[in-house]
C-alpha cells in the first residue's frame, strides 16, 4: 500500500483501539518484527485467539494490512497521518515586510500569529527579531517601563528578557525609568 494510500484514521479511534493491552502488545510486536499470528503470539505471550482477534482488530481499522500469505504489516504511516490530522492549527508564519530573504527566513520561524515561538539562541538571529521588536517603537519617542513592557508583551510572555536583550544589543537605551528607541531599521 502506498503512502498516500494509507486512510488517516481519527486518532480518538486509535486510541481507543489501543486501550485495549492485547492490541497494544499486537502492535508493539509487530513494530518490533513480528508478522504472522504465531510470531505474534510468540512475542505477545497471548493465546491464538486472543493475537487472532486483536490482529482482526487491527485490519478492521485499517492499522493493519494482512497479506495473502498470512503475514500482517503495521501501516505506521497511518499513525503518523493522524498525529497530524489532530494536531492543533499552527498559525501561519507572519508576514516579513521588506527585508531580506534571510531575515525573512528568521522571522518567518520565530514569528507566528504575532507571537515570538520562542526568543533565538544564536545571535544572529536575534538580532534579527530584535530588530522586528525594535520597529514597534517610534523613534524619539519615550516609554515607561511598563509601557515597554506592554508592547513586548504582545510577542513574548518573558518581557524582562526581551527588555534586556533590546537595551543589551543597542535597539532601546534606558535612563530614569524611561526608554526611548536607538537602533534598529526604520
Amino acid at each position: 500500500m502506498e503512502a498516500d494510500d494509507v486512510p488517516i484514521p481519527a486518532a480518538a479511534a486509535i486510541v481507543g483501539l489501543l486501550a485495549d493491552d492485547a492490541r497494544r502488545r499486537v502492535v508493539a510486536a509487530l513494530v518490533l518484527g513480528a508478522a504472522t499470528v504465531d510470531d505474534v503470539r510468540a512475542t505477545t505471550g497471548l493465546s491464538v485467539r486472543e493475537a487472532g482477534s486483536a490482529l482482526a482488530r487491527l485490519v478492521e481499522a485499517e492499522l493493519v494490512v494482512r497479506g495473502d500469505d498470512g503475514t500482517h504489516v503495521l501501516l505506521a504511516e497511518a499513525f503518523r497521518r493522524a498525529a497530524i490530522a489532530a494536531a492543533p492549527d499552527r498559525p501561519e508564519p507572519d508576514p516579513t515586510g521588506d527585508v531580506s530573504e534571510d531575515a525573512a527566513r528568521v522571522l518567518r520561524t520565530f514569528l507566528r500569529g504575532g507571537r515570538l515561538v520562542s526568543i533565538p539562541m544564536q545571535r544572529t538571529k536575534k538580532l534579527v527579531v530584535l530588530d522586528r521588536l525594535a520597529q514597534e517603537f517610534d523613534v524619539g519617542a519615550r516609554y515607561s517601563e511598563r509601557q515597554v513592557n506592554a508592547i513586548l508583551r504582545r510577542f513574548h510572555d518573558d518581557v524582562a528578557a526581551l527588555r534586556r536583550y533590546l537595551v543589551d544589543e543597542e535597539f532601546l537605551d534606558r535612563d530614569g525609568g524611561e526608554y526611548w528607541r536607538t537602533g534598529g531599521t526604520v
